[in-house]
Formats: structure tokens, sequence, C-alpha cells
């Protein structure tokens, strides 16, 4: 299982290119994964469902079966928030596994650039950042610049810059 990261501020288009780069990967015969911290508070229950009841009466996991798919619920009630290694040891394993946030983990990144957001580039203080994806011309860069619009090339980058899994640092702080 191998790993590779989006970085980038929020509005830079993440979750679009996550979005456009998975089926491309997919025709390529590979299974993929995603990762993805919030910085805030989320909810994947719909209040007035069971689950939903399960949860909110207390249960610190819930499991939601059927015959299309299944959900865990893990509720942390005052847990530590686990980092991404811990996460990463319980996906089933897959050929490539994208994360988005974890920006300021160690692990390979694809940077994701839209100068309009306003926020400074990520890549001059991460090492880790290998290319910047951008809908313009990044004159700045110091890493390679890719067209936004091209998921394909995007892919090719993704499965050449991503490492195994098991490169990953357990002790870095989710960010």
């Amino acid at each position: 299982m191998r790993i590779i990261g989006l970085a980038g501020w929020s509005g830079s288009g993440k979750t679009t290119l996550v979005a456009r780069v998975i089926p491309v990967l997919v025709a390529r015969g590979l299974r993929v994964s995603t990762v993805k911290h919030a910085h805030h508070g989320f909810d994947v229950d719909i209040p007035g469902k069971d689950s939903h009841t399960h949860r909110t009466a207390g249960a610190t996991e819930v499991f939601v079966s059927s015959a299309r798919r299944w959900a865990h619920i893990h509720e942390l009630r005052g847990e530590e928030e686990p980092g991404l290694h811990d996460l990463l040891a319980r996906l089933t394993p897959v050929d490539l596994v994208i994360v988005e946030g974890y920006k300021r983990q160690a692990h390979p990144k694809l940077e994701v650039y839209r100068a309009e957001v306003g926020k400074p580039l990520l890549h001059p203080d991460d090492d880790w950042i290998v290319a910047v994806a951008s809908d313009a011309p990044v004159p700045a860069a110091r890493v390679p610049v890719l067209d936004l619009g091209d998921a394909e090339k995007i892919a090719d980058v993704l499965m050449i810059e991503s490492i195994p899994v098991d490169r990953i640092a357990a002790d870095a702080e989710p960010v």
C-alpha cells in the first residue's frame, strides 16, 4: 500500500482534484482509498436514523451494514484524536491511499495552489511537497508545476511520488 497527499489552503480545490483523479486511477486498475482530515467537527450520521440514535445515546462505536456498504463510526468521547499512522493501520489494503489534509505530516504531497485564494505557497517550507498543481503559472515554484486540469498527468505524478505506507512516521501530529 502506497501513500501520497494533497496539501493546500482551504478553497484551493483539493477535494475537486481528488474527485477528478480517483476515476483516472481506478480506470488504470488501481484500488484507491482516501483519508480526509477535518479541522472542525463533522457528522456522517443523519439525525433520526438508528445509527445516530445509538451514537448520541452514548455508544462509543456504531457499525452500520447493508448489502452495498458498511460504515464504522467511532465517537472519541474525550480520547485523543488518532494520528495519520493509526488511521492508515485501520484501512483495508489498497494500491494507493490519497490523504487530504495532514499538510504538516511527513509524507509526499502534491500542493494544490490557486493564487486567488490569497495564501502563500506551502512548498518552500515543506520538503515533502514534490510538485504543485495550479490553474495558472507559478513563477516562484521551486518544484515542478502541473496543470490543475490535467488529471492524467497528476495521476502519473501521484503514483510516481507515492511511497509505501510503512515509511510514514508513527509519532506525527494531525494538522
